[in-house]
Order: C-alpha cells, then sequence, then structure tokens
C-alpha cells in the first residue's frame, strides 16, 4: 500500500515524502514556498493521465515527441473549496499521431487507467481536450 509522511518544516510549510524517498515541498500560503495541496491534486491528475498517454501512444508504436499539460479547476467559494470543474488540456506533438489514436489515448487514461482521475471523478465535473501540433511548432 503507498504511503506517505508529511512534515511541518515552519508556518505554514511542510514536506511531503512518497514512499519511494520523493519529496515535495507544500504551503498553506504563499509566503512560506511550496505548492499548494489542492493545486498538487491538479498536478497529479495531470502528470496520472499524462503517465498513461504517454505508455497507450507507445503501445500504438506512435512517436511522441512533446507532451505537455495544462489543467485548471474551479472550487467552490465556501469551505472545504472542492473542486468541481476540471479541464485537462494536452498539446501533444510526434510523427503520425492522429486525432482518433491520440482521443482514445485520453479517454483511456480518464476512463481506465488514471487512479487520480477515478478518485476525483465523483467530486468533479473532468473535461479534456486536446491539440496536435505539427512538427514545425
Amino acid at each position: 500500500m503507498p504511503t506517505t509522511t508529511i512534515r511541518w518544516v515552519r508556518g505554514k510549510q511542510f514536506i511531503g515524502t512518497d514512499s519511494h524517498g520523493q519529496s515535495i515541498v507544500l504551503t498553506g500560503d504563499g509566503e512560506h514556498g511550496g505548492v499548494r495541496p489542492s493545486q498538487v491534486l491538479l498536478i497529479a491528475l495531470g502528470a496520472c493521465s499524462s503517465v498513461d498517454v504517454v505508455e497507450v501512444l507507445q503501445k500504438k508504436r506512435m512517436a511522441l515527441q512533446m507532451l505537455e499539460v495544462a489543467v485548471a479547476g474551479d472550487q467552490d467559494e465556501e469551505p472545504p473549496w472542492p473542486y468541481r470543474k476540471i479541464r485537462v488540456s494536452f498539446r501533444l506533438k510526434g510523427e503520425g499521431l492522429t486525432e482518433k489514436a491520440v482521443a482514445q489515448a485520453i479517454r483511456l487514461a480518464e476512463e481506465k487507467y488514471c487512479s487520480v482521475s477515478a478518485t476525483v471523478r465523483g467530486v468533479a465535473d473532468i473535461s479534456t481536450d486536446f491539440e496536435i501540433l505539427s512538427s514545425r511548432d
């Protein structure tokens, strides 16, 4: 079972460490440096989806040269400020990438493979879009 440890540093700054010893600096405000935990959720969703998209495209023998994901979320204005809408936008570049292959890879990531998407989906409406860049971009 994956485990994490969160250690308080000072003020509203913490260090989160995963079960492999990798760490991230977290903050409850912008004054002490670090990433806000609610934005870590958006990063996790984008990263989880990206890993799966890359793997699906590799299995299709698609030559991916670049992948960038922007994730934006709308939160409630009242505590506990849950995300209600999250938009995941993919930008990809690679020889021979097709809209059909990319759309299928994103759908599989979102609906079948990404554990973060599966966890968040019950609370937030997740939408996706993508853009395939030409080799000249």
